[in-house]
């Protein structure tokens, strides 16, 4: 998507682009990480992070759609809000899910049946997503921020329902993990 020059795309388009490269290998990495190099955290119980993380993606879910509520009825200032907030909580969650990874056992998912390629379809499907979704997300914010509108609407058209689905997905993963997380 080719947007206008903004002065300062020299700094934020490489950040962001950085930053969509830096955090998927980041939380990749995490999963090469062998068991007995997982951190402790002290007396802290991190096993209930999972259902922290649905909580914040289904939030999130939520919010994005009433952004798009919001903008429908021309409330700039609340879709704004709506979706600065969507973006913090999934800035929380990207944070959460690194802890996650880094101090819990990992999980297998146990279904058999019908419900196991349902599953597997929605994880990779969900994981291959959130990929794009950051930049996507980043850009749609940026472009608004600086008042390009006509930018961010180009972006938002495929920013909302990917980022969408992935939220949703989020909490389907976790619905579909739950009786498998070690307590």
């Amino acid at each position: 998507m080719s947007q206008a020059k903004h002065p300062r795309d020299r700094i934020f388009v490489p950040l962001i682009v950085a930053l969509s490269v830096i955090v998927p290998v980041a939380v990749a990495s995490l999963f090469l990480l062998p068991e007995e190099m997982k951190i402790q955290w002290g007396n802290a119980n991190v096993r209930s992070l999972p259902f922290f993380h649905a909580v914040l993606n289904g939030t999130t879910a939520v919010l994005l759609l009433v952004s798009f509520g919001m903008i429908k009825t021309k409330n700039v200032a609340a879709h704004r809000l709506a979706n600065l907030t969507a973006f913090a909580l999934s800035a929380v969650f990207l944070i959460s899910y690194v802890v996650s990874h880094l101090s819990n056992p990992d999980a297998t998912f146990g279904g058999q049946g019908w419900i196991r390629p349902l599953y597997f379809f929605i994880l990779i499907s969900h994981i291959t997503l959130s990929v794009p979704v950051l930049p996507m997300a980043m850009f749609s914010i940026y472009r608004a921020l600086n008042n390009q509108i006509s930018s961010h609407k180009k972006w938002v058209k495929w920013t909302f329902p990917v980022w969408m689905y992935v939220a949703v997905t989020g909490v389907l993963v976790y619905l579909f993990m739950a009786p498998y997380y070690p307590q």
